[in-house]
């Protein structure tokens, strides 16, 4: 359904561009679009304005698991999350349509993405959303060694601290849906309390076309749900506005994890 076809047009092409910087997306099932291979991130990253918003620290949510997939059903709320990556002009595309509805949103940014666009992190906390890590270079992170998957966690941590002066309210790891015991160790290690999974799969990121987007989430979606969703894709910015009307719709909030979980 492209509400926008012009704007959908030049995003489409920006995304076609970027395809080769892009990281394979995360999710619960088999193969992704391949990702060209990723380079060692700079040591430092770009100066960027700092964001007027305080960052918020990891907390932990009592009576709430290791790895929480979503929030109480008893309250008429979601939370939206987008994996941070890929071409910055559709996660403000994104942002910008989850404004005009109200909503806010958490982001869980790869950090060679932030290295590249520091700028984002300041533009998501100012918009009244939350933004979180999902490791540095976006690897099969259960399938790595201790040590380099430990890195890969304080890696995009310790770049989040330097732009937002906290290592980011939530971790997610990268191409899984689901944390091993290994994994939850080493973000409790690196200071996140949770792992942030979800039980609403978008499948954005196989690029179906906004109104399989929109199929995807609205067929499974309840009060207290967590949705994965992307930044990078076209068909996601093209799903926000009729996702956020049919959430209106049904009276379902769209909050950030934060909100959604706290009483």
């Amino acid at each position: 359904m492209p509400r926008y076809p012009d704007r959908r047009s030049a995003l489409r092409a920006g995304a076609a561009a970027a395809a080769g910087a892009l990281t394979a997306a995360c999710g619960a099932g088999g193969a992704h679009p391949a990702a060209a291979p990723a380079s060692p991130a700079p040591a430092e990253p770009a100066p960027a304005r700092p964001a007027r918003r305080p960052a918020v620290a990891p907390r932990r949510f009592a009576g709430q698991p290791e790895e929480i997939a979503h929030g109480p059903r008893t309250r008429p709320e979601v939370a939206l999350t987008f994996h941070g990556n890929g071409d910055p002009a559709t996660a403000r595309a994104v942002l910008a349509e989850a404004e005009r509805a109200g909503a806010r949103v958490t982001v869980l940014a790869v950090g060679t993405w932030l290295d590249a666009h520091p700028a984002m992190a300041a533009r998501i906390l100012d918009g009244g959303h939350e933004l979180g890590n999902h490791t540095q270079r976006h690897l099969a992170l259960n399938d790595l060694p201790e040590a380099e998957a430990y890195a890969e966690i304080t890696g995009c941590a310790q770049r989040l601290r330097r732009l937002t002066g906290s290592i980011g309210t939530w971790f997610r790891p990268s191409h899984t849906q689901h944390a091993t015991p290994l994994v939850r160790t080493l973000a409790r290690r690196a200071g996140y309390p949770h792992v942030l999974s979800y039980d609403v799969d978008s499948l954005d990121f196989t690029s179906p076309g906004a109104a399989a987007v929109i199929r995807n989430v609205t067929g499974t979606i309840r009060s207290g749900s967590v949705v994965s969703l992307h930044f990078g894709y076209a068909d996601t910015v093209d799903a926000m506005p009729p996702l956020l009307e049919e959430l209106a719709r049904r009276k379902l909030r769209a909050v950030t994890t934060t909100e959604l979980l706290t009483p």
